[in-house]
């Protein structure tokens, strides 16, 4: 970190301070080595040294026999980063046990209950890790908003994606926000489903996970901390920190206004972020979880300052229903010397569990860019890393749908476009298409547009036959379509389109489509 940087985190570091008026004590305590399992310390289990310790706010690291002090109110999680090839305690439901909630008084009254009153600060909170190596080389599981209204809708995450997951071999999962819709009491069943794939389970927060009977941003998140403790945090495994993200700012409704949020993150947790920064080291993998996509957040720039020299940084988000992969660069106010790869991702819910069901009662979903709902697998080793999207209860291969006629006139060929929606592709996308299987490859060019099927499908909703299941959101303009006019000198038959997509990590897919020339 430059020491412009250093003298700017200072200063912020400050006016957080500066803006808390409740008491401060001291909580002492000690991350120690539990050789037994049991989460509690026993004689002769010995403090960790170098482990860091965070207040929110500050971050410190334990001395020479584990031990730490750092400030805290009486509204303060206190939390270890995991580091690598260790593990915190993890519960039945696979979320990592890694914090203490100090909150003497308790939450206040809310439809949704928050933390119960904790009581006086323990004598010393300590915090127990146990070994176990991590590759360099791990998978993640990433889910874009689950997000149900209800029960009906927490059987459909079960079917149409947990199943298929369950015995994953993922080193954990990540739920990018949006965890349920507006009904705080579905955050436990749906950590019951989920918590069956067997691997520990990080959960960002978003906008529908909030408190919104709150007064203000800093009681939106009484439920989600009784849930899931604090809602922004970081851990490392094997060579990559990962760092979640509260980035919705909560906002009341205060006279003609209405309540409603915005993307930020207010000044103590980007204090926070730079103190966690400042104690990563420089070339190690740094990797963003987020609801809100990272280009609406109120503090980018600084965001973008704190990351501007790490050659090795990667973000992901979700919140609008839609996939695109951002390339972000000078113009976008990035400031490394290569551009910023940031992920808006795919949900789970789709397009909120919209549209008509199939044979299983589990509507289709698809999103508004005419992309499935799904997940993606991320493989990370070492300082690289790919991204495989999967489509809900389809094969892996099915990475792509192709529109074409159905049949085309030989004098019409040079006119009629083949289109292609690559669900996961970006424009460091190579797509291609050819005729049969010994024609010449044909680039197809990147252009945003509405899904052609899903223009269908709205079309049908606007008709006299209106198809069953909830309404699908508007159309979006999709940014993974790719088209190309066929090739001429096609005679007439019944032929084989085949298109050929290779990703940014060099995975090529395809697919085919057949089509008649008369």
């Amino acid at each position: 970190m430059t020491t412009r940087n250093l003298r700017w985190l200072a200063a912020l570091t400050l006016a957080a301070l500066g803006t808390s008026v409740q008491a401060q004590t001291l909580a002492r305590g000690v991350v120690f080595h539990d050789r037994n399992g049991n989460g509690m310390r026993d004689a002769g289990e010995p403090g960790l040294k170098g482990m860091r310790v965070s207040n929110q706010r500050e971050v410190v690291v334990t001395d020479a026999s584990g031990r730490y002090e750092l400030p805290v109110s009486d509204d303060t999680i206190i939390f270890v980063v995991k580091p690598r090839n260790w593990t915190t305690p993890v519960d039945e439901l696979g979320l990592r046990r890694f914090y203490y909630v100090h909150k003497p008084k308790g939450s206040p009254t809310l439809r949704f209950a928050g933390v119960a009153p904790t009581g006086p600060l323990p004598e010393s909170v300590d915090f127990p890790l146990t070994p176990r190596r991590e590759p360099d080389r791990f998978r993640v599981l990433i889910f874009g908003d689950t997000q149900p209204r209800n029960q009906t809708e927490i059987d459909y995450i079960a079917h149409d994606v947990i199943e298929d997951l369950i015995g994953s071999d993922a080193a954990f999962g990540i739920t990018l926000g949006d965890v349920v819709f507006d009904d705080l009491s579905l955050f436990d069943s749906t950590k019951r489903t989920i918590g069956l794939v067997g691997v520990p389970w990080a959960y960002v927060m978003g906008n529908h996970d909030t408190n919104h009977d709150a007064p203000d941003d800093e009681r939106s998140d009484e439920t989600w901390e009784r849930q899931f403790g604090p809602a922004y945090y970081s851990f490392d495994h094997g060579p990559v920190h990962f760092i979640v993200l509260d980035n919705i700012m909560w906002r009341a409704a205060s006279g003609s206004e209405r309540a409603g949020y915005s993307g930020g993150l207010g000044a103590k947790q980007l204090a926070w972020l730079g103190n966690d920064l400042a104690r990563v080291p420089r070339t190690q993998p740094v990797v963003l979880l987020m609801h809100i996509p990272i280009e609406a957040v109120a503090e980018k720039t600084q965001m973008f300052e704190l990351l501007a020299d790490r050659p090795y940084t990667l973000s992901f988000s979700a919140h609008t229903h839609t996939q695109e992969h951002r390339f972000i660069s000078g113009s976008g106010g990035w400031k490394g010397k290569q551009p910023h790869h940031h992920v808006i991702h795919a949900t789970v819910c789709g397009s909120w569990w919209s549209g008509a069901p199939d044979d299983l009662g589990i509507p289709h979903a698809t999103m508004s860019d005419g992309a499935p709902n799904g997940y993606s697998i991320v493989t990370f080793d070492r300082t690289r890393y790919t991204i495989e999207f999967r489509a809900a209860r389809r094969p892996a291969d099915y990475q792509m749908n192709i529109y074409a006629p159905e049949e085309v006139a030989v004098a019409d060929l040079a006119t009629t476009d083949v289109t292609v929606n690559v669900f996961a592709g970006s424009s460091r996308s190579r797509v291609e298409m050819r005729m049969g299987s010994s024609g010449p490859w044909l680039p197809m060019e990147q252009t945003r547009m509405a899904d052609p099927a899903y223009q269908t499908l709205k079309d049908a909703e606007a008709g006299p036959n209106q198809p069953p299941g909830r309404k699908l959101p508007g159309i979006s303009q999709s940014s993974h379509i790719w088209r190309a006019r066929l090739p001429v000198g096609v005679g007439p038959g019944t032929h084989r389109i085949v298109v050929r997509a290779t990703d940014m990590f060099g995975k090529t897919h395809e697919a085919s489509r057949i089509l008649r020339v008369k």
